[in-house]
């Protein structure tokens, strides 16, 4: 096989994870259900601890199936020394968080972070003597005067997964490195495809695998993938906090993993189509959309990502948030629900303002936000020029 450098990230994609141990010819690793590992002698069992990666020895700490997807996961991230495997997006947050922090240290927190993430901090990280200072997303250098001598971590959300900022990623890193701090992002609206946080100076990148890894809305899972110098923590914190995803949904993570790259570019290809549409509407006042030369942080996009991924979202002319919802109830072709990443798309409020205490958020209008899946993107756009027609008529 050649070098794993020398591979491209669709072919990693595919090929990762495949260990003939663990596939045994099949093509995708299949499906290892067991709690206890049998060994053959006492000696055996005690020699089995402490437990390693790639080894059974009891169902918590994995099988092949696992692995397999962890190792996939750790391939496609240049830089990354391991991947974690957590039941949930906000899991694998909530670990990262308590891996890195102790009483007595401050982490600086994005303004723009995802709801669950700012609670963990407001109602864990707090109460156990945190200290949690908000940021303004778009601060990019100027991050270093809110340093203290308390301070540990600094964690990125890019974008911001209601109001779409990119951060300067590397810019902040940079910084922080030089004042000797930990960076996590959350690089779920991405992934490692369109960009790959490590290469860019972040110590722990932190997936929402639920979204475009499992790609299909039927399993809930979350990753943290870390470089060497904080992988050890990671790992020995996931294990002592009892962290464990069952071998059926790494199983469909897996399988969602291997067509992540050309779902991600259809996914790309169909919003950007739909945001386009949408900037020409009468009705729409501003697109929330890291590629569009207003987004806030576009240049950091330009410079940073190799793509876009489904999710963007855009700001109503007048009305009000009745109004709005009625749009989005009216919609034939969009869902309205939870999370986003699968093949389905989904049109929801967005109202960032509601999180924000760092940084002010002004819009002209009520906000929807939409993930735009692998659905006929003119069957998309007619259905949303019908709901705009209902929301222009009652405006």
């Amino acid at each position: 096989m050649t070098d794993a450098r020398r591979r491209r990230p669709d072919t990693m994609i595919v090929e990762g994870g495949r260990k003939p141990e663990w596939t045994t010819g099949i093509v995708n690793p299949p499906v290892w259900r067991a709690s206890t590992m049998l060994f053959d002698s006492v000696a055996e069992m005690e020699a089995s601890n402490p437990p390693r990666h790639g080894r059974l020895q009891y169902g918590r700490n994995g099988t092949p199936t696992q692995w397999a997807l962890a190792e996939a996961l750790t391939g496609i991230e240049p830089g990354a020394a391991g991947t974690r495997l957590f039941p949930s997006g906000s899991a694998a947050v909530a670990i990262a968080l308590m891996a890195v922090l102790s009483p007595g240290d401050e982490i600086l927190m994005v303004d723009s972070a995802y709801a669950p993430t700012r609670i963990f901090c407001d109602t864990v990280l707090k109460p156990m003597g945190v200290a949690v200072t908000y940021y303004d997303p778009m601060i990019g250098r100027g991050i270093e005067t809110l340093i203290g001598d308390r301070t540990k971590a600094i964690f990125l959300e890019s974008p911001g997964s209601l109001s779409f900022e990119i951060q300067d990623v590397p810019g902040i890193c940079e910084i922080a490195k030089a004042r000797g701090l930990v960076t996590l992002i959350d690089n779920t609206w991405a992934t490692p495809v369109f960009f790959q946080a490590l290469s860019a100076g972040v110590d722990i990148s932190i997936l929402a695998a639920t979204k475009y890894i499992v790609g299909h809305a039927d399993a809930m899972i979350g990753t943290v993938t870390a470089n060497a110098r904080w992988w050890p923590r990671i790992e020995r914190t996931s294990q002592v906090f009892g962290q464990h995803v069952g071998p059926d949904d790494a199983y469909l993570a897996t399988r969602g993993l291997r067509t992540l790259g050309v779902r991600l570019r259809q996914h790309q290809q169909s919003a950007l189509k739909v945001a386009q549409w949408l900037q020409a509407q009468p009705q729409v006042s501003r697109i929330l959309h890291p590629a569009f030369a207003d987004c806030p942080g576009h240049e950091h996009w330009v410079r940073d990502f190799k793509g876009a991924s489904g999710l963007f979202a855009f700001e109503l002319k007048g009305g009000d948030a009745d109004a709005r919802d009625a749009l989005i109830d009216g919609l034939e072709h969009f869902g309205i629900g939870y999370s986003w990443g699968g093949f389905e798309s989904l049109a929801t409020p967005a109202d960032a303002e509601r999180i924000r205490t760092a940084s002010r958020w002004q819009a002209e209008g009520p906000r929807v936000r939409l993930h735009i899946g692998l659905e006929d993107v003119d069957d998309l756009i007619e259905d949303l020029a019908r709901g705009l027609a209902r929301y222009g008529a009652s405006a």
